[in-house]
């Protein structure tokens, strides 16, 4: 490229008109369609998401104090953007937009045509569009809000000055209220009498329920004021061993998800404790020690296992253990399977790979604990042998296989299962939960077949034997907001189902030398803090291993020479960032030794396919501005 060309791409790059908005609808306008001349005047950040991604549901806690400072000049737009099939569905994707409470308009992309016109390669990926209609800046993943607030307030003064600034109300108009007895359950658990215990999450409370399913015995949270009863969107719930409870002093764990804890409830009096987790979102990559000064990321679900609560912590992809002391403050946490890199890989227990693990369930001899793996639509365990810990797939291949197969387990498919179940015979119930389905898998023949189907989103299911020896399931329907039974039938049916791939398109590269770049631009007032040493840090790996031939492993920058094996075709670059940035001096740029430093990062999965003459570079914006 010469010199002409070179500055006119940077030219391009500084005043990128942003594509217009197109999909199949639009959600939380009214009926109103909305294009980008309608917002015109305002600072416009779009939130590339999709309803299953964990990171996903961080970001849209992150972005409300930012939607209601700037409410008079800042309107955020979701672009919903499906990775599985189910979340192209437009009732699945109303009820996520209320299950998560997304207060703005939402376009239904389930095409991804507005996916590709902003070459967006993650979610969640956030574009910012200038009240003029230009993109002038894009980034990955988590932790953006500071940055985010001081470029929209940078934004606003400046169109401001310029005139170019509309303010006014937000094109948000909220979909009628809805009302039932619970909203969105979530996990469950049978109690000795009969009753249920379900965790209600929309409501924000855990549901005592009588046998027939429907009628409350008591709700247990507390709506008022910040004490340890006050819940944000529950889910796993664990009835402890009677020793336990007695040494303890409360009878179930609670995974708390948005409060970033996990819970004890006494059920006598309805007591609350604190067992784990600070409130805060764990922003580092592992954490271990006390319990009660440890951020947790999104605990989803919990199991007693090896005389602890291992906890699902779907956030950072991993499986924890937290053992619990009679008094509270002495309880402690570690990371026992997983290194926060999302996707399948086997093997030793801290070297293993999950993807959003989201429900556990411990085997009858104590030795194994089935994890529904969500994000890989897998079935994995985690197994106590005489060598420690190891991690196994029973069902499943990767980040973006999915499908309704039925058969041997290794040409088996589910999609975004969320429970597992442990049944009487040692096979396992796997609540499949966008194919709206409970499937069995046999660990003996190694068969996976269908239980049930028509369900809506199946997120959990309890064993219930009745009076004459009969078996059956106790399942959350969790999109009808309910609580169904389901005999076992003496035979499962088998489903020949299609095999489906993620439609977001893969990457084409050149075979050979490619080199990669993340690019990451501090926000105003921050830079990348030197003192000891680099402060960014660079992971990749690929799927199948033998894709990248050299720059495999994780090192400091953010650059890498690859070398992608032609005789691989294609397969999956996972890339991992991560870059610390403090705030400096507003005179000098220096950063003071007390600085408060910020955290970003950012995991790739990145669909590639190896073409003669295709780029030979990929660029990734971590944070990038134009």
């Amino acid at each position: 490229m010469g010199r002409d060309a070179q500055d006119q791409a940077v030219v391009t790059r500084t005043r990128l008109r942003a594509p217009e908005l197109r999909g199949r609808g639009w959600l939380n306008t009214g009926g109103r369609e909305l294009s980008l001349a309608d917002l015109r005047g305002r600072v416009v950040v779009l939130d590339f998401w999709t309803f299953c991604c964990v990171n996903c549901l961080h970001v849209l806690d992150e972005l409300r104090p930012l939607e209601e400072r700037y409410a008079d000049s800042l309107v955020l737009v979701g672009v919903h953007s499906p990775k599985f099939e189910h979340e192209a569905d437009p009732d699945a994707l109303a009820a996520a937009v209320e299950r998560y409470a997304v207060h703005h308009p939402v376009l239904d992309d389930p095409d991804l045509v507005t996916w590709q016109a902003y070459t967006a390669r993650a979610w969640p990926t956030l574009v910012v569009v200038d009240p003029e209609g230009y993109i002038v800046a894009s980034m990955s993943g988590e932790g953006h809000a500071h940055g985010l607030s001081v470029l929209v307030e940078e934004l606003v003064e400046e169109h401001r000055a310029k005139g170019t600034l509309r303010e006014g109300d937000s094109p948000y108009t909220p979909p009628p209220a809805p009302s039932t007895a619970l909203r969105f359950p979530g996990k469950a658990v049978a109690l000795d009498d009969g009753s249920f215990l379900v965790s209600d999450t929309t409501h924000h409370d855990v549901v005592h329920l009588e046998a027939d399913l429907q009628t409350e015995r008591r709700r247990f949270a507390d709506h008022e004021g910040d004490g340890p009863g006050r819940l944000d969107e529950p889910q796993g719930l664990l009835l402890l061993p009677a020793d336990v409870v007695q040494r303890v002093g409360y009878d179930v764990v609670v995974a708390d998800s948005v409060n970033h804890q996990v819970k004890g409830l006494r059920l006598e009096d309805g007591a609350w404790t604190v067992l784990a987790g600070t409130g805060r979102q764990l922003r580092e990559r592992s954490g271990s020690g006390p319990a009660l000064r440890q951020d947790l990321s999104t605990p989803w679900d919990v199991a007693w296992f090896i005389d602890r609560v291992v906890v699902a912590m779907a956030g950072t992809h991993q499986l924890w253990a937290l053992h619990l002391a009679a008094d509270p403050a002495e309880n402690t946490v570690a990371v026992l399977a997983g290194t926060t890199a999302e996707g399948i890989r086997d093997g030793v227990a801290d070297e293993a790979w999950f993807a959003q693990p989201s429900g556990l369930a411990a085997s009858a001899d104590g030795t194994r604990l089935w994890v529904a793996d969500s994000e890989t639509s897998a079935l994995r365990s985690l197994d106590l042998t005489d060598d420690g810990f190891t991690v196994t797939t029973h069902v499943g291949t990767g980040l973006f296989d999915f499908g309704h197969r039925d058969g041997a387990a290794d040409q088996a498919l589910l999609q975004h299962p969320l429970g597992v179940t442990v049944l009487p015979d040692g096979s396992v119930a796997v609540s499949d939960t966008y194919n709206g389905a409970v499937r069995r898998f046999d660990p003996v023949s190694g068969e996976v077949t269908t239980l049930a189907t028509g369900l809506r989103e199946p997120s959990d299911a309890v064993v219930e034997r009745t009076e004459d020896g009969e078996t059956r399931l106790v399942v959350v329907e969790s999109a009808a907001h309910e609580l169904v039974r389901i005999p076992l039938p003496d035979k499962a049916t088998r489903v020949d189902g299609l095999a489906h791939q993620t439609q977001r398109p893969r990457t084409e590269l050149a075979p050979g030398a490619v080199r990669l770049e993340v690019t990451f631009t501090p926000p105003t007032g921050q830079k990348l803090d030197q003192r000891w040493g680099d402060p960014t840090r660079l992971m990749v790996s690929a799927t199948p291993e033998a894709l990248l031939r050299e720059g495999a492993g994780s090192a400091q920058g953010l650059t890498r020479e690859l070398v992608l094996d032609p005789s691989v075709v294609d397969g999956v670059l996972h890339v991992s960032v991560q870059a610390a940035s403090c705030d400096g001096d507003p005179v000098t740029g220096e950063v003071p030794e007390h600085a408060a430093c910020h955290l970003y990062q950012q995991d790739w999965g990145i669909p590639v396919v190896l073409v003669d003459g295709a780029p030979d570079a990929l660029t990734l914006d971590l944070r990038g501005t134009s």
